[in-house]
C-alpha cells in the first residue's frame, strides 16, 4: 500500500514492492501526464486524458437573445479520459485505505476475514455515498420526477451536459481500477469470484447505458441502486464495530426489493412500451440510433437476468442468515432448559457407594479389593 513507512523495503520490482508503492507509481504517472501540459508540444495529447472530450456547442433561441450551449457526444478518445481518471480512483483508494480504514480496523482488532470485508465495505460506502449524491443533483435537473417518458422521448439522445459526460466517465473509470485492486489489495481467493461478478457487471451495464446512448435510463436506475447499496455497507460497519447493530439489514432487506421492482419496472416501461413506439426506429452508428428489436431485447434480458440473478443471491443470503439464528436459538433454549435431577434412591445409592469408596481406601484396598467389597455390601 502507497504511503506507508516500511522499516524493511522488499526488493525492487517484486510483488511485495509494487504492493506497498503502487500508489506512489501511479501518482508519477499521473503527474507526468500533467506535466504534458506545460510543453506545447505534448499539451494537445496532455489534454486529452485530462479534459472531457467531444464538445458541441448549440444554440438555444430564446425570448430575448440566442445563447450557446455546450453539449458533450462521447467517442474513441474517452478511453484516454477514463485511463487518467482510473489513476485518480487508484490514488483515492490507497489515501481512504491509509487515513481512515487502517486506523479504524487498528481500534477494532478484527479477524482476517472481518478486516477484508471492512475495507470492502469502507471502499465502497464512500464511492456510493458520493456517487448517489452527485446522481441526485444530476436528476433533479431533469424532468423524470413530473415526465417519465423524457426517457425515451427524443432518442437517441447523443448529446450530454458536461456533468452527466463526466459522471459516466468517473463511474466507468472506478469500477475498471477496482480490476487491479484485487491484486493491489491482497483479496484473499476464496473473495475474487464474488468481487469479480459485481464488478464485471457494473461494467458491461454502464458502459452499455454510455455507448447505446442510454445515459438518462442509466442514470435513474444507478441512483436507487447505489442507495440500497450504500445503506448495505454502512450497515456492515457498524455490525463489525458493534454486533447489535442489525436494524440497518432489515431496512436494506425492504429497500432491497423495492429497488429491483423498480428496476424491473422502468426497464419493461422505457423498452417495452417507450422506445418500441418511437417515429425514430433504425440502427445507425453515425447517429448512435440503436432503436431496434434486437437491440432492446438484448438490453432488457440482460437487466431481467441481472435483477433475478441478485434476487437469488438475496434469497440464500437471507436463508443461511434464517437458519444460523434458529441453529443459535436451538442451542440457547438447550442451554437454558434445566438439567434431569437424580431420584431419592439414585443419589442414597450414590452416597453409600462414595462412603464406602472412602473407607476402602483407608484401609488400603486395591481396586479389585474395593469392588469385592462393593459388590459385598450391596448385596446385604
Amino acid at each position: 500500500m502507497g504511503f506507508r513507512k516500511k522499516s524493511k523495503s522488499p526488493p525492487v520490482l517484486s510483488h511485495e514492492f509494487v504492493i506497498q508503492n503502487h500508489a506512489d507509481m501511479v501518482s508519477c504517472v499521473a503527474m507526468i501526464v500533467l506535466l504534458g501540459l506545460m510543453f506545447e508540444m505534448t499539451a494537445k495529447f496532455a489534454i486529452m486524458f485530462i479534459t472531457v472530450q467531444y464538445n458541441v456547442t448549440e444554440t438555444l433561441d430564446t425570448e430575448d437573445k440566442p445563447e450557446p450551449v455546450s453539449y458533450y457526444t462521447y467517442g474513441p478518445k474517452d478511453m484516454a479520459t477514463v485511463f487518467f481518471y482510473l489513476l485518480i480512483a487508484i490514488i483515492l483508494h490507497a489515501l481512504i485505505q491509509e487515513y481512515i480504514l487502517d486506523k479504524i480496523n487498528r481500534r477494532l482488532h478484527l479477524s482476517k476475514t472481518k478486516h477484508s470485508k471492512f475495507n470492502e465495505s469502507g471502499q465502497l460506502a464512500t464511492f456510493y455515498s458520493f456517487s448517489f449524491i452527485w446522481g441526485c443533483s444530476i436528476l433533479t435537473n431533469e424532468e423524470f420526477v413530473t415526465n417519465p417518458t423524457f426517457l425515451w422521448e427524443g432518442y437517441p439522445h447523443i448529446h450530454m451536459a458536461f456533468q452527466v459526460k463526466f459522471f459516466y466517465i468517473c463511474q466507468i473509470a472506478y469500477w475498471f481500477h477496482a480490476l487491479p485492486e484485487l491484486y493491489f489489495q491482497k483479496v484473499r481467493k476464496e473473495d475474487i469470484p464474488r468481487q469479480l461478478y459485481y464488478i464485471c457487471l457494473y461494467i458491461f451495464h454502464i458502459t452499455g447505458a454510455y455507448v447505446l446512448n442510454l445515459h438518462r435510463l442509466g442514470l435513474v436506475l444507478l441512483v436507487p441502486h447505489y442507495l440500497v447499496e450504500l445503506l448495505f455497507h454502512a450497515s456492515r460497519l457498524f455490525y463489525f464495530s458493534d454486533e447489535n447493530k442489525q436494524k440497518g439489514f432489515t431496512l436494506w432487506a425492504l429497500l432491497f426489493v423495492i429497488t429491483r421492482l423498480l428496476t424491473l419496472t422502468v426497464s419493461v416501461l422505457t423498452f417495452g412500451f417507450g422506445l418500441s413506439r418511437t417515429d425514430n426506429q433504425g440502427f445507425s452508428l453515425a447517429e448512435g440510433n440503436f432503436n431496434v428489436l434486437t437491440v432492446r431485447v438484448t438490453c432488457l434480458s440482460a437487466i431481467c437476468l441481472t435483477q433475478a440473478w441478485m434476487m437469488w443471491k438475496f434469497i440464500n443470503f437471507q436463508l443461511k442468515k434464517w437458519r444460523e439464528q434458529s441453529q443459535i436459538q436451538a442451542s440457547k433454549k438447550k442451554a437454558v432448559s434445566p438439567k434431569s435431577r437424580p431420584s431419592k434412591k439414585d443419589s442414597r445409592g450414590e452416597t453409600f457407594l462414595k462412603n464406602l469408596y472412602v473407607s476402602g481406601s483407608r484401609q488400603g484396598l486395591k481396586p479389585e479389593g474395593r469392588k469385592t467389597e462393593r459388590k459385598h455390601h450391596c448385596g446385604i
